[in-house]
């Protein structure tokens, strides 16, 4: 009998985006084998309070899932330090795990790509993460699904001997970063991932997701991922504590189960091109950028 692997939902003070991604989540094949935890992050400020208390209430509604279990913060504990403490836990308990936090929208497949890439690839070192969230690619021949080396972080899965791997100290991290690494980590600066490591240790951000993909780079790992996306983020519209308003990153679902997997582990070159590709053009021309700018500013 197959054990499906426990998925993890954090979540803060947004039940609308709680109520949607439980939604689709449920609407998965394998919802109903799945067992589910839930963590709720205590409140920040007072004015949080009310919120949270919303979600917390549609929380104990939630059925459709082999099991439920809540676990109520009572302090705030921060995305970061929440999803480390979460993903921690259960890998420890069940050797796996799958990791949705509460503005993700899923296929109904995406429960089975995760399943089927973690029983497929549990015993390969290289491979250290499997994300279900691809960008918009222009002109996408790609497989189903290739290797490539950068985590991301909208709806994720990975196994304990890949977290125990997890090196949250920057500065550690830091320190093992020459120049070539530098651009061989941030897609020939493409991205600005390595500003997102010196934003940590400024005190600019609270990312837990660059410290993962740092760590996983600096083990020479390698990360799954769906040619076409099989989640979307609904958390861009200005609500989320760590995101603001932007549409560069929204995609269509992929309304087809994954079925073709990377036999070889090595990185996909035409994938990195293709992602490269997109990553350097990806917020458009000077007049579009300040349109944008604008509409973040006034919305």
């Amino acid at each position: 009998m197959q054990t499906f692997a426990p998925i993890a939902l954090f979540v803060y003070n947004r039940p609308q985006h709680t109520e949607r991604t439980v939604k689709f989540l449920k609407e998965n094949e394998l919802a109903a084998e799945s067992r589910l935890f839930i963590f709720s992050d205590g409140p920040k400020t007072a004015e949080d309070a009310d919120r949270v208390a919303e979600v917390r209430d549609f929380l104990k509604t939630i059925d459709g899932f082999k099991s439920v279990q809540i676990i109520e913060r009572k302090e705030n504990m921060g995305l970061a330090n929440s999803v480390i403490a979460g993903v921690s836990r259960l890998v420890k308990d069940y050797k796996q795990v799958i990791v949705f936090e509460d503005d993700l929208i899923s296929s109904p497949y995406t429960l089975n790509y995760f399943n089927d890439g973690l029983n497929r690839y549990r015993n390969e070192e290289r491979v250290m993460h499997i994300g279900a969230y691809m960008y918009h690619l222009k002109e996408n021949t790609l497989p189903e699904s290739f290797f490539y080396r950068a985590a991301t972080s909208w709806g994720w899965a990975t196994w304990e001997r890949a977290w125990q791997h997890f090196e949250p100290n920057i500065d550690t991290l830091i320190s093992r970063f020459d120049a070539r690494k530098k651009s061989a980590f941030s897609i020939d600066h493409t991205m600005n991932f390595w500003k997102q490591m010196t934003d940590f240790k400024n005190g600019k951000n609270n990312s837990w997701a660059i410290r993962w993909y740092a760590s996983i780079f600096l083990k020479n790992g390698l990360t799954l991922n769906p040619a076409h996306s099989l989640v979307n983020n609904i958390g861009h519209d200005g609500t989320g504590v760590h995101s603001g308003i932007n549409d560069i990153y929204n995609v269509i679902i992929n309304p087809k189960p994954i079925t073709l997997f990377p036999d070889i582990i090595q990185e996909n070159p035409a994938a990195y091109h293709a992602i490269k590709q997109f990553l350097s053009t990806r917020k458009g021309s000077l007049w579009q950028r300040l349109k944008r700018y604008i509409a973040e500013r006034t919305g």
